[in-house]
């Protein structure tokens, strides 16, 4: 059986752990407190009736207010605490401080890529690149809020193996 060739030089020299760019940090704060507010102001609006409060729908504002401000910082917080990983066996995703998470996806593994950006991540330079594996489990791993430039390097540097691989 042979070796799928290495990867170029230029990912073999740096395999240290890279975080997500800082301005990509608002529209994860931004995902995740609108996505945050809407369980909060129902809960709210909810426990407020339940209880006979006769101002439930403040209570439902108060509540998507405070869904907004923990679901923003929560989601700046796991921004800051997502790093990414490139060496010539295998892609790295690392997440979390108390729960954390590593995803580590062997190059050989790879099927196809995706890059995706939003309008708004158009506009702050960002993309998210999808990675597919083959298997059914864990099949697609996902990183959201890379700087566009890394995105397509990635990208590129990941479909080059792929084309070793398909040639041999």
């Amino acid at each position: 059986m042979t070796e799928p060739p290495a990867l170029p030089e230029s990912i073999a020299a740096d395999t240290s752990w890279q975080s997500l760019p800082p301005r990509g940090a608002w529209l994860a704060a931004l995902g995740a407190g609108l996505a945050t507010a809407l369980p909060f102001a129902a809960a709210g609006g909810v426990l407020a009736f339940a209880l006979h409060y006769p101002h439930w729908l403040l209570a439902a504002v108060a509540g998507a207010a405070i869904g907004l401000l923990l679901g923003a910082w929560m989601g700046r917080r796991r921004h800051q605490l997502t790093f990414w990983q490139l060496d010539s066996q295998a892609l790295g995703v690392r997440r979390g401080h108390m729960w954390q998470s590593e995803s580590r996806v062997p190059v050989s593994r790879v099927q196809h890529l995706d890059l995706q950006r939003g309008p708004l991540q158009r506009m702050a330079g960002l993309a998210t690149l999808i990675v597919h594996t083959a298997g059914t489990r864990m099949n697609t791993v996902a990183i959201s809020g890379l700087d566009y430039v890394d995105a397509e390097r990635l990208r590129d540097q990941l479909a080059q193996q792929l084309d070793h691989d398909d040639a041999l």
